[in-house]
């Protein structure tokens, strides 16, 4: 079997999809934590923690640390998201005692000397200042920040210049003493490892972790609402969205087929009305985003300030016709998309550690690529139909950014939506 996984004492897991075939391996730390997890006031510290793992431990500096994945040709990288982190390296597979180290001494040993921090918190400030100005990624913290208000589910992954500019060593360090225990953690490896060579590493090397304790996050709570921000831009950002479905829901794949049916390509609906027919956008796209326990269905679309009158009835319409003429040969089309971004994805060995490593994660169990083929083949038109009715006769979500002179009010759309 190529995939194997062992649990050890300790709990922590580690998984390793083996590719013979291949020079290299792609090897990962991922933790089941995120920005969900914080605490309102320190939001934020889940990101700050990820940048601070790389500033140096007792033994390496933060130079030393690149400079030895580097010097094999290795490469390493880390992400935030609202529901897990992720610390990864690729290189060749004669060097996996290395990365294993590394990881494990960066996990396990970060100092983050208050004058790292001082540093990473000016970087941290200047990301955050850039994504202020970056109009099509703001508006999606004001979408989330809406439809989640007051929660941690709805807080920007980055914090805000506040709060960073206030993060302290011991609120990070507690962070990682809180929520980097074994069982919150996953080693994935995939590419050409062997999986008892892996687990003999870490047994060996993640020996420091501190002691498990039970975390429960928040429950989601989705409001809905809207958020208008006017800024002189040469276009209007337009988030619609609605509550979807969480990663566990039986209707999880009905949920992401509709969106790609909705608007998931050149041939959906949206970008063939919209964009194709009526010219009113350069960019439009659905997606289903699950969380562990909901999700987001949400439009995007990018549009010059003139066409904001024709392009909401246009986009509601769409909305609304969705819900009962679904084809056959629309779903037919979906399903070849799905399977063939799942099947091309595993052509990478980081895509494929980071998708076993996520599936055990999110369901404590390997992820089986032929049942999730089949589940995406078990959905039906009457399926797509019910779902489409739950989602978008829910509560809608509205952020918008930019010139907004001419976009019409939120109670004008969710009657047409509810109409």
């Amino acid at each position: 079997m190529s995939i194997q996984q062992t649990t050890l004492p300790n709990g922590l897991r580690v998984i390793t999809d083996t590719v013979p075939s291949v020079d290299s391996v792609a090897l990962g730390v991922w933790v089941n934590v995120g920005t969900r997890d914080e605490d309102m006031t320190h939001n934020g510290t889940a990101h700050m923690v990820e940048h601070m793992m790389f500033k140096g431990t007792p033994t390496r500096t933060a130079l030393q640390i690149a400079e030895q994945i580097e010097d094999v040709g290795g490469h390493v990288n880390a992400y935030t998201g609202r529901e897990g982190t992720a610390y990864h390296i690729h290189l060749l597979k004669d060097h996996l005692k290395l990365a294993v180290d590394i990881l494990a001494d960066i996990v396990q040993h970060s100092t983050m000397p208050d004058e790292e921090i001082e540093r990473e918190r000016h970087v941290i400030l200047q990301e955050i200042g850039m994504s202020l100005d970056t109009p099509d990624d703001l508006v999606f913290d004001h979408y989330q920040e809406t439809a989640y208000p007051g929660q941690t589910l709805g807080a920007p992954i980055l914090g805000t210049a506040d709060i960073v500019t206030n993060m302290r060593r011991d609120t990070l360090m507690g962070y990682v003493q809180r929520f980097y225990t074994p069982s919150n953690l996953v080693i994935s490896a995939a590419g050409n490892v062997n999986h008892d060579d892996l687990v003999d590493m870490v047994a060996t090397q993640f020996t420091d972790l501190p002691d498990n304790s039970p975390h429960v996050p928040v429950p989601a709570r989705y409001e809905g609402g809207e958020t208008r921000t006017e800024k002189e831009l040469e276009q209007s950002h337009i988030v619609l969205g609605f509550r979807g479905v969480s990663r566990v829901d039986e209707n999880y794949y009905s949920a992401v087929l509709l969106a790609t049916i909705l608007g998931g390509g050149m041939s959906s609906r949206l970008f063939q009305e919209i964009r194709e027919k009526r010219g009113l956008v350069y960019s439009i796209f659905s997606f289903h985003s699950p969380y562990q326990d909901d999700g987001q269905f949400a439009v995007y679309a990018g549009t010059g300030p003139g066409d904001l009158p024709e392009l909401l009835p246009v986009l509601c319409d769409e909305l609304c016709k969705i819900q009962g003429n679904i084809t056959n040969d629309e779903l037919t089309r979906a399903r070849a998309q799905m399977k063939a971004s799942l099947l091309m994805s595993r052509e990478s060995m980081m895509t494929r550690a980071n998708q076993q490593a996520k599936h055990v994660l999110h369901f404590n169990e390997i992820l089986d690529i032929e049942d999730k083929l089949r589940k995406i083949d078990a959905v039906q038109i009457d399926d797509l139909h019910k779902i489409a009715e739950k989602i978008l006769l829910s509560t809608p979500t509205l952020a918008a950014l930019g010139p907004l002179e001419k976009l019409e009010k939120y109670d004008s759309i969710s009657e047409k939506l509810a109409a």
